[in-house]
């Protein structure tokens, strides 16, 4: 009723705004429930307590009925999500895969289903040509790709692809994925372009590729030339240092060698002068001991 607003008692946990809405997930008993003054000559008296008072109260407690009201409507709903190329080509005469996959907040159901439609070039309506479902698959026998598909996915790894033989013009146009993982069954499904040509053309993303490869081979190769040649040199310089270093210890030791024989010499020759001045004197002594004899005789 407008303008009239419900009043709770105080030990209600529920609460009645003007609009009429209740907090939580039952009615409150008609002894919580008092009318304002606007609101108390349109309904009558009020209606006797339905309540002993002191009787336990049998509506939720707040809290639980806010846990209920965020687990039932406030948590987000994750959607399966699919995979595919944005577009393929492929060679008349030859074949091609169509890659799908997709992420499921499940696991894997054994009801797991994957459907790939066609829409031709230039076409309004998308037709059926492959069903997986229950771990068979469906291959249409009727339409354009009748035994031309082969299936080559693997729900286990969440993987829907197949393989398209012997490509003609005609197939070209937009093939579409779908999966479903139940209970989640909710998502958008995945398109792939094919494009069909006489000879696949070289895509610029594949020659830029190959161009910076090119490069950077040449890079690395005038850097491993580099360090080769810096290498080679290192090496040759430590070779004639080490020949360098071993000559001057070949010539230290070559002097330390005639110093020590010099100073093996000096002793000798003070001996062999020493021997020499001591045999002299002796046979000067001799000499005048022998003359003194004669002298004597006489």
């Amino acid at each position: 009723m407008p303008g009239c607003n419900w009043l709770l008692a105080q030990d209600s946990p529920l609460t009645l705004g003007s609009w009429g809405i209740l907090s939580g997930f039952q009615e409150p008993p008609l002894s919580s429930l008092s009318p304002t003054p606007n609101c108390a000559g349109a309904l009558g008296p009020s209606p006797a307590p339905a309540m002993a008072p002191g009787a336990p109260s049998s509506s939720p407690s707040p809290i639980l009925a806010a846990l209920l009201f965020s687990s039932l409507v406030l948590s987000p709903v994750q959607a399966i999500v699919v995979y595919t190329d944005k577009e393929v080509h492929g060679a008349v005469g030859s074949q091609v895969t169509l890659y799908c996959s997709f992420w499921s907040s499940e696991w894997v159901s054994d009801d797991l289903s994957f459907t790939w439609r066609y829409q031709p070039e230039g076409g309004r309506d998308a037709i059926s040509i492959f069903h997986y479902a229950k771990g068979q698959p469906y291959i249409d026998e009727v339409g354009t790709f009748k035994e031309r598909i082969q299936w080559v996915g693997d729900p286990h790894r969440k993987d829907g692809s197949i393989v398209i033989h012997n490509l003609d013009y005609g197939d070209n146009g937009t093939f579409t994925c779908d999966v479903k993982n139940p209970p989640d069954i909710v998502g958008k499904t995945s398109q792939v372009t094919l494009y069909v040509f006489e000879k696949v053309p070289t895509r610029y993303g594949v020659v830029l590729g190959a161009v910076i490869g090119g490069v950077l081979g040449v890079v690395l190769l005038a850097l491993l030339l580099f360090y080769l040649i810096r290498y080679c040199w290192l090496r040759r310089q430590a070779a004639l240092q080490r020949r360098l270093s071993a000559m001057e210890k070949g010539k230290l030791h070559k002097t330390a060698k005639d110093s020590s024989k010099r100073g093996r010499q000096t002793p000798v020759l003070y001996a062999m002068l020493d021997h020499s001045r001591s045999a002299k004197a002796a046979s000067e002594k001799k000499a005048k001991g022998l003359g003194e004899s004669r002298k004597d005789k006489k």
